[in-house]
């Protein structure tokens, strides 16, 4: 471990030093013989001396005052004396000043960061860097800051960070750090052996230490110490464990220290297990043999009064199995013993949680925990390392309350127990196994967004083709014809086909949305009416709004149609469920920065929320559903009564504005599900209020004459002739090419164009790319962008100025007006 970080120490004052007193003192005598042998004067050499006292008088009494540090009557800080104060167990500290400059630091700060980093420069990720430094920010301004999830650089360990102001003159900030995840359950026994624990155990009978896998201490309780060294303030650290102890002709074990009528020891091996390396598989699970723990950690118990490797037990032997079981119920481990037919004889609470019992209790054999196929093995495993010499290992299982993640399961063959043979260990891997399904679930989501929306973004060159050819068929046939019905049928379902693929896109988050600052209930209020009629009138609708809500940034329209589609799902839900009959409750409610920070979550960032809550009784989501309601195409309802895209619309929806949303059961009467409850978080809106932007209207369109000259640029031969054929129609010339490069080659001849209409993504060179080209030339040169992508994206990504966007699919007359819009324009 690395020593601990701190500033040197200044020098004392003037007053402090003799030697240099001393030596002033000296000098002043011989000044006044001097001057006395020269002037023989008694009133010159007097006032000579007197002036010269003054001096030294002053000189004394300046290099008394304080120093800076010193003025408000304390003494200059002692570093070191910090340091040793903020030697915590399984805690780094840091001490910054405003500089951001590593005043001191306690060892386990230096042996995680490394004493050449300062807070909030810290070898971690990217990402950790800014919320470190906002939380830095934070603590100067208001007094604290926090962070709650820090990504080690390596990937593996994560830690939570704090920040506190302090100091005199506020000038300090101290760091604090803890690990979440990473490092092995080591550190904490560790904490656990050298506090209250360690005493417990010694006055239980039992010495307890952690030891490292090549056989040196790590820390041991005081007990421990006492019965080895004497002393039971030693510092047991460094030291072999073996050294420690002596086995006699008998294989009875003792502490070297022990006298011959001392009791003989028990001792017990627990491998601690760490959570992050125990549940990586191996190849077929059902068969792993145990391996013997090398890579890891121990904790080694001494028990008075047993038997040592490989004797019988006996009375004392018997008596300690309920002093273990009380010892084992006090630790959070999840540990349990089987006798030597492997039956079950204990289990702690934190092995039952571990396997999903809590309330049920054990089982009569292990092997009634796991899959059918990894019975054998366990039982088999359990068998050996009861009846063969005293050893440990571990195997991976799949429990049947988690079949889908393997779970390490340490065994330890034990003797001198009475009845107990074998000791299990099981690790509580349940939030880490919620965390990995919560990442894996948004990285799928993300992974379809990204398909469907590069499906939405072919499908729409597709439907921009047949609806622009149903415009133009349409202007060859009158009402009445009899293709004309024929017509108006193919352009409707197109269009039908369009709203699906605005689905698809508002699930992949590409949507173009119009957000405004606005109130949730005043959107609530606008489809309040609408809401009322689809429910119908045997569902109790029922609306709640909270007091004091905070605005948020969101598109009006795309909001209610997520009100909508929530609604529609519950009210399909409760029918399904019974006669009709139910209740229906819309409520939003405000949650607080300090709200989310206390309740510690992993999803949503610490700020102030809006919160939408829809509530409903019909029945709930089967619980394995629950991790697929957002996936588009995913549908519970019968065949023809429903898309999939309801709820994949609300997800995509939520997320593009900033959002989060969950979904779960409320549970009634006899742990039943009554119905699902889908809960939206929208951040609160602290800037400055938006002006709404308005609706352009066709005005400028209606004013320009018609005719110019076009540079159409589109890779989709259908959807160029479909648009080449418009906007002849509507009076322009229109020059067309197949991908950028040709574009650029027609301003390369010397054309001269008024505007150009061009695709977005295209092979070779792309639209954004070729204008960039021509602007070199042609500055003032006007460009419109089609594309299936939304606005708000392209905006983002593109940075063109006099640039202009429609989006796929478009009718004749859409982009004849969209076309004449920007001439218009233009002209003014």
């Amino acid at each position: 471990m690395k020593d601990a970080v701190g500033r040197p120490e200044t020098q004392g004052s003037l007053a402090g030093q003799p030697a240099l007193l001393g030596a002033l003192a000296l000098a002043l005598i011989i000044s006044v013989g001097a001057l006395w042998l020269i002037t023989q004067q008694a009133t010159a050499t007097i006032a000579f001396v007197g002036g010269l006292l003054v001096l030294v008088a002053a000189a004394i009494a300046v290099s008394r005052i304080p120093a800076k540090a010193e003025e408000s009557g304390f003494a200059a800080p002692d570093w070191s004396v910090t340091v040793a104060a903020i030697e915590q167990p399984g805690v780094a500290i840091a001490i910054t000043d405003r500089a951001n400059r590593l005043a001191c630091a306690n060892a386990l700060y230096a042996e995680w960061f490394g004493a050449k980093y300062a807070p909030p420069s810290l070898p971690i990720e990217r990402d950790g860097l800014e919320v470190l430094s906002i939380a830095a920010r934070e603590a100067w301004r208001d007094g604290h800051g926090a962070v709650d999830r820090l990504v080690g650089s390596n990937g593996e360990n994560i830690w939570r960070a704090t920040a506190e102001r302090a100091g005199r003159g506020d000038d300090y900030l101290v760091w604090r750090f803890e690990l979440l995840r990473g490092e092995d359950v080591a550190s904490s026994v560790a904490a656990w052996l050298t506090g209250s624990l360690g005493d417990m155990f010694s006055r239980a009978g039992i010495e307890a230490a952690l030891v490292r896998p090549d056989g040196i201490i790590r820390c041991a309780s005081q007990g421990f110490a006492e019965r080895a060294s004497g002393d039971s303030s030693a510092t047991m650290a460094g030291q072999e464990y073996a050294a420690q102890l002596r086995i006699d002709d008998r294989d009875q074990i003792f502490f070297v220290r022990d006298t011959r009528r001392a009791s003989p020891q028990t001792l017990i091996q627990v491998p601690l297990i760490n959570p992050v390396e125990a549940l990586k598989p191996n190849s077929g699970a059902a068969n792993v043999l145990p391996k013997p723990v090398e890579d890891g950690p121990s904790l080694m118990l001494l028990i008075d009064g047993g038997v040592g490797l490989g004797g019988s037990w006996d009375g004392a032997g018997q008596a300690a199995t309920p002093q273990l079981e009380a010892l084992l119920g006090a630790l959070p481990l999840g540990l349990a013993m089987t006798d030597l037919d492997g039956r079950f004889l204990f289990g702690n609470s934190a092995f039952l949680r571990a396997i999903d019992l809590e309330d049920a209790g054990l089982p009569q054999f292990p092997s009634d925990l796991v899959v059918r196929e990894d019975k054998a093995a366990l039982s088999d495993a359990v068998r050996r390392f009861g009846r063969g010499p005293g050893s440990n290992g571990d195997m991976a299982v799949r429990l049947a309350s988690q079949p889908d993640e393997p779970v390490s399961l340490g065994l330890a063959g034990v003797r001198g127990l009475g009845e107990a043979a074998v000791l299990l260990s099981l690790a509580d891997s349940t939030e880490e196994t919620r965390l990995k399904r919560q990442i894996a679930q948004a990285t799928k989501m993300q992974a379809v967004g990204q398909l469907a929306g590069g499906v939405a973004h072919d499908f729409n060159n597709v439907l921009t083709a047949i609806i622009g050819y149903c415009d133009l068929m349409l202007l060859r046939h009158t009402p009445g014809d009899s293709d004309y019905d024929d017509i108006q049928q193919i352009r409707a379902n197109s269009n039908r086909a369009a709203s699906l693929t605005r689905q698809l896109l508002a699930f992949s988050r590409q949507q173009t949305l119009r957000p405004e600052v606005l109130q949730v209930p005043d959107v609530v209020s606008e489809v309040s009416q609408l809401l009322k009629r689809l429910v119908g009138e045997k569902i109790t609708f029922t609306i709640r709004h909270d007091r004091d809500l905070g605005p948020v940034r969101a598109d009006p329209q795309q909001l209610e149609q997520v009100i909508v589609n929530l609604a529609v799902n519950a009210r399909d839900a409760i029918n399904a469920n019974g006669d009709g009959t139910g209740k229906l409750t819309l409520s939003t409610r405000r949650v607080s920065a300090s709200d989310v920070r206390k309740a510690g979550s992993d999803i949503i960032p610490v700020a102030d929320y809006t919160v939408m809550v829809v509530q409903d009784s019909g029945g709930g989501i089967p619980p394995e559903l629950l991790g697929k309601i957002f996936e588009p195409f995913f549908t519970t309802k019968e065949q023809g009564k429903g898309t999939g895209l309801g709820l994949s619309t609300v997800y995509g929806i939520v997320k593009q504005s900033g959002g989060f949303i969950f979904a779960d059961n409320i549970k009634g009467l006899h742990g039943r599900a009554d119905g699902a409850r889908f809960t939206i978080y929208l951040p609160v809106y602290r800037g400055e209020t938006l002006e709404i932007a308005k609706p352009v209207a066709n005005e400028q369109a209606s004013k320009w004459s018609g005719g110019g000259r076009l540079l159409l640029v589109e890779d989709e031969a259908m959807v160029r002739a479909v648009a080449e054929r418009a906007l002849t129609r509507a009076g322009y010339i229109v020059t067309t090419a197949n991908d950028g490069e040709e574009g650029l080659a027609e301003i390369d001849k010397g054309g001269e164009f008024d505007l150009i209409v061009s695709d977005v993504v295209m092979p070779g060179m792309d639209g954004p790319a070729m204008v960039r080209e021509i602007r070199k030339v042609k500055p003032a040169l006007p460009v419109l962008f089609m594309s299936g992508y939304a606005e708000e994206q392209l905006r983002r990504d593109i940075d063109i100025d006099n640039m202009y966007f429609i989006p796929k699919p478009f009718s004749v007359q859409q982009i004849g007006d969209k076309v004449g819009n920007i001439l218009g324009r233009q002209g003014d």
